[in-house]
């Protein structure tokens, strides 16, 4: 295969696969066939392309070619014969199968297939796994991943939302404008996870996918300019501008993960802090606090810290505390351990990794072990971090984390020979 094929093949992957699966869906109502066929058109232009060249539209090629092996597995099914007739009507030739008019007032593709997924009669969680699967392309490990569920949890779930799709009859259309509200939530829970796997990609050789951050925070600018007065929309497009203001110092020239406390914060984007710092005060001033809001100026804590002694771990332990009481969950409650031991001690966290611990719900998470290593090692007890580095160790998923842990491995294990014990309680 030329690189010139090759190359052309990812980059229609990571630009249509979404809207050649969402035509698809419109056009047969079966989502594991639309799936199934826009793989079979990319795995048909891995051969064409690099005989034939690459076609002048990448993306209408492989929508017609996607269209006509779903029209071939209908033929296939002399049942289906209706259904094959109002495909052919719903779609006719020439159609490349991206969006048409319609009164949702979205003009963005991607942004009104994500709508059309967030469909309000399924369950929350649900909505954002099958747009997330659907739309963006992840797979059904890495969304298990970012729900903290196992792979074979995930792909169950993903089945069950079809199936009622299906015998439902949800329909699969861009809602009006006026129904976007209830809509809304799955859409910005859709971007918050995306850019979360680009900027702290579950597994593989890269901690950070550059792609999946610049498209999360592009669709949130065009959803902040669609809706300007959701206060929660705009916390969220700060609170990826905060974060991606530093993504170039998170890892350094070795590809090696750097924390937060040892970044170079002259590297910072700061013309991108302060417009993050503008949106959320925008936000601030509609007087409607949210998860997203609040988690925005948790980072916002850090992005204007001129350094890591001067970060108000204070302000950052009550801001936990007010997400704790409006989106409780395990993840939260262990971000705040670490705020709580870094404002009033590594014991006071430790405390609140016990619970945590005790309820089992972060058993599989290597977070869970990384914060409590950490926070043993600066009281001192370096043979426990050394264990529990070791669990977070067999538990990471990237390799930068793991090259990391097995640092701080290495350093515990070193100290814990060389250093005396501080007592453990």
């Amino acid at each position: 295969m030329t690189h010139e094929a090759r190359t052309a093949v990812a980059e229609a992957f990571r630009q249509e696969w979404g809207r050649i699966v969402a035509a698809l869906i419109g056009m047969t109502g079966d989502w594991d066939l639309a799936e199934e066929c826009s793989q079979e058109a990319f795995a048909q232009a891995l051969k064409s392309w690099p005989r034939d060249g690459v076609p002048r539209r990448p993306g209408a090629w492989l929508t017609t070619v996607a269209r006509n092996r779903a029209l071939d597995r209908l033929r296939r099914t002399t049942t289906e014969a209706a259904k094959v007739r109002e495909a052919a009507v719903l779609w006719p030739e020439g159609d490349a199968g991206h969006g048409t008019a319609d009164d949702s007032g979205i003009r963005d593709d991607r942004l009104r297939l994500m709508f059309t997924c967030c469909h309000p009669a399924l369950p929350l969680e649900a909505r954002v796994a099958l747009t997330l699967r659907t739309l963006a392309g992840l797979t059904t490990a890495e969304i298990a991943r970012a729900f903290l569920v196992g792979e074979p949890t995930m792909a169950k779930r993903l089945v069950r939302a079809k199936h009622k799709i299906r015998h439902a009859g949800i329909p699969y259309r861009v809602p009006p404008a006026h129904l976007l509200p209830e809509r809304t939530s799955g859409v910005l829970a859709v971007l918050y996870l995306l850019f979360n796997e680009g900027y702290s990609a579950t597994a593989g050789a890269d901690m950070i996918r550059q792609g999946l951050c610049a498209e999360a925070i592009r669709l949130a600018h065009v959803l902040a300019r669609l809706m300007p007065d959701d206060p929660e929309i705009l916390g969220l497009l700060a609170l990826m501008l905060f974060h991606d203001a530093r993504r170039s110092s998170r890892v350094d020239e070795a590809g090696d993960l750097v924390t937060l406390e040892d970044q170079d914060r002259s590297s910072w984007d700061r013309r991108q802090i302060d417009e993050a710092a503008m949106i959320i005060q925008a936000a601030g001033r509609r007087t409607r606090p949210g998860p997203y809001q609040i988690q925005a100026m948790i980072a916002a804590c850090h992005a204007t810290a001129r350094h890591a002694a001067a970060t108000d771990w204070a302000q950052i332990t009550e801001l936990y505390g007010e997400l704790a009481q409006l989106t409780p969950s395990p993840v939260v409650e262990l971000n705040r351990a670490v705020a709580v031991g870094m404002a009033d001690g590594p014991a006071a966290g430790l405390e609140l990794l016990d619970a945590l611990e005790a309820a089992g719900d972060l058993a599989s998470y290597h977070l869970l072990a990384a914060t409590r290593a950490d926070l043993l090692r600066r009281l001192g007890r370096h043979a426990e971090a050394a264990s529990r580095y070791r669990q977070a160790l067999q538990l990471a998923t990237t390799d930068a984390e793991r090259r990391y842990l097995a640092r701080r491995l290495a350093d515990a294990t070193r100290d814990a020979a060389t250093v005396p014990e501080a007592p453990s309680s």
